[in-house]
């Protein structure tokens, strides 16, 4: 029972189901029509996308446990450079992937058309762009903000 009244644990729950509620109404709105069980999957699992959830839930466990163990110590430290690794890959390696892989799937379709040679199509990892991060920190920031000070 104390897992559901430490700050740290509330903020970095909040921060993901908000983020991937905030992606999943906002993906709503950009695409017509989807079925309930996409919302669903937007909802739970859906990579990318704006606000980066990574980001959100990241800087928020990072935030509490500055917060509450202190600036200086070692699991915040810890926090603090996993936080910035996953934004990293988040925003770079993810992202550069995904964008070769939807060239390579753009490429092999029309091969496949043209040359008549069969083609599996790969699958397209979804990063971030700098302001689908931007909005994920500040999100994990007020949110972190919120459980632990309040």
């Amino acid at each position: 029972m104390a897992l559901f009244t430490n700050p740290i644990f509330l903020s970095a729950f909040a921060s993901l189901f908000i983020t991937q509620f905030i992606k999943a109404v906002i993906s709503l709105f950009r695409t017509k029509a989807q079925s309930l069980r996409e919302v669903f999957a937007t909802l739970l699992w859906k990579t990318g996308g704006m606000p980066s959830s990574h980001s959100a839930l990241t800087v928020s466990i990072a935030t509490s446990i500055g917060i509450v163990e202190g600036l200086s110590s070692s699991v915040f430290i810890l926090s603090l450079f996993f936080c910035l690794v996953v934004i990293r890959d988040a925003m770079g390696v993810r992202r550069s992937a995904g964008l070769i892989a939807r060239t390579l799937n753009l490429l092999g379709k029309e091969l496949s058309e043209k040359q008549h040679i069969p083609f599996s199509s790969v699958k397209e990892v979804n990063g971030h762009t700098p302001t689908e991060v931007l909005m994920g920190i500040l999100l994990g920031l007020f949110i972190a903000l919120a459980f632990t000070l309040l």
